[in-house]
């Protein structure tokens, strides 16, 4: 943790609610006083050694949890809404963006609501959207947006979720056929499965459930388990949904959708059997993909879930991103924090993976705040099935700290320790301090320009 001062009150009164204890219980285990455990958790004081010891003593807790997850979220979230051009250049610097994300979260949530809001109304006004000026037309998320943020502020890993899908994967041990014991459960509950020749990949209607023969095995495995989640733990998805408040029913429907599908990744890939597989091959995708049935996306986006405390696996980031380079899927476990809107760096790998169908790509990389990364990258397309049907083109990233390297087979070969290899990379133009890069797009957002008339170089102005 270094020499920096460790506030981190949130997460203190996350994992005293999580244990179910009070405050002076908490403060007993910990063995400072009640008052200085309410200091702590309201951060007017940093968490001292001793607490940090105690905590990983008398709980497991993995300590890095405490400098790690929301406060580097926001940070990079307020640096790219306050990019919008409506700030004019007034810009807090970078230290005060991590005082407010560690001291006053909730007032930095605040603050990105209402620069979407704004955002929102922005362009809705731009476009003459009809829905201006209707009762309902509140200017809240969208309902996408709302569920991609839920997912990510829960660190991609719902825990209830993981461990009832373990549950059911290893209820009669891991040798046991998932598929067959799902197929039984949804008979059980009086629906029959149908395979037809149909675009839709899955509907269900009039007790049946309908899937196409067009789809991949691991496609229709996962969607006969997306339906256990729904008929055999839909109280629970509830039960989450209650605790989140969406804004919407909308936005609930979504998320519903995306728990039931976190259960059916989750029980194809049982976290504690996956986790040691994963070490196992050292993080083969395809040897991973081959072992559990799944799909190179689907075991790409489950290393990207490996987020269970105490029980953590490598941090990743994993995301998805269509031939725009628009990002549809995004998450990360690492410092490198994705665009909220727009695409991503051109300099990426992910985007070269078009180009290269059925290989992986590697890539040493290095982002402007000096953290180097492995970067792996694969195109993902799914044909239609038919001559006229379309094919959905995208390509997946994943990536680790370089220190996480050597337990990747994708590491192999690769000179580490060359700080030539690797290549500068950035998350946003607008936010990206780089002076030299010949693929940006706008100018950075903190820095002064000089233009030149009677020079031209790769950009026309310079960056002090």
């Amino acid at each position: 943790m270094g020499s920096q001062k460790l506030y981190a009150g949130a997460k203190l009164r996350e994992t005293r609610t999580r244990l179910g204890l009070t405050q002076k219980a908490f403060a007993a285990k910990l063995g400072v006083s009640l008052p200085y455990l309410n200091q702590m958790e309201n951060n007017h004081r940093p968490v001292s050694a001793a607490v940090v010891l105690a905590l990983a003593s008398e709980f497991g807790m993995d300590v890095t949890e405490l400098s790690a997850g929301d406060a580097e979220r926001l940070v990079s979230d307020m640096r790219e809404a306050l990019a919008d051009p409506v700030f004019d250049g007034n810009v807090p610097p970078i230290a005060d963006l991590r005082l407010a994300a560690s001291n006053a979260p909730m007032l930095a949530r605040a603050f990105l609501a209402l620069h979407r809001a704004y955002r929102q109304s922005h362009e809705r006004l731009a476009s003459l959207d009809e829905a201006l000026g209707r009762d309902e037309s509140a200017l809240r998320p969208s309902p996408w947006e709302e569920v991609r943020d839920f997912f990510h502020y829960c660190d991609n890993y719902i825990d209830a979720v993981d461990r009832a899908a373990e549950h059911f994967a290893e209820a009669r041990g891991a040798s046991a056929d998932i598929e067959a014991r799902a197929r039984s459960l949804l008979a059980r509950n009086g629906i029959e499965l149908v395979l037809s020749d149909s675009d839709e990949i899955r509907h269900r209607t009039d007790g049946r459930l309908v899937l196409s023969t067009r789809a991949a095995p691991s496609t229709r495995r996962f969607q006969i388990l997306h339906q256990v989640a729904v008929i055999a733990h839909g109280d629970l998805l509830d039960a989450t949904l209650d605790l989140a408040r969406f804004h919407t029913d909308e936005a609930r429907a979504i998320a519903k959708i995306g728990l039931a599908n976190y259960f059916a990744g989750a029980a194809m890939m049982p976290y504690a059997r996956f986790m040691e597989a994963a070490r196992e091959t050292r993080h083969d995708l395809e040897r991973l993909a081959d072992r559990f049935g799944a799909s190179i996306e689907q075991v790409a986006h489950r290393l990207s879930t490996l987020q269970r405390p105490g029980q953590k696996g490598i941090p990743f980031f994993f995301v998805r991103v269509d031939q725009a380079g628009t990002i549809t899927k995004r998450h990360s476990a690492t410092r490198l924090q994705f665009a909220r809107f727009g695409g991503a760096c051109p300099l990426w790998n992910v985007h070269q993976a078009f180009e290269t169908p059925g290989r992986f790509l590697r890539q040493l990389a290095e982002t402007p705040d000096g953290v180097r990364y492995l970067c792996l990258a694969r195109d993902v397309s799914k044909p239609g099935g038919s001559f006229h049907a379309p094919v959905r083109r995208y390509a997946i990233g994943l990536g680790c700290e370089i220190s996480h390297a050597r337990d990747l087979v994708y590491a192999d070969d690769l000179d580490l320790t060359n700080a030539r290899a690797y290549q500068p990379i950035g998350i946003s133009c607008r936010i990206c301090e780089r002076r030299d890069c010949h693929q940006r797009s706008v100018p950075p957002l903190e820095r002064r320009l000089r233009v030149d008339p009677n020079r031209r170089g790769i950009l026309p102005y310079e960056i002090d």
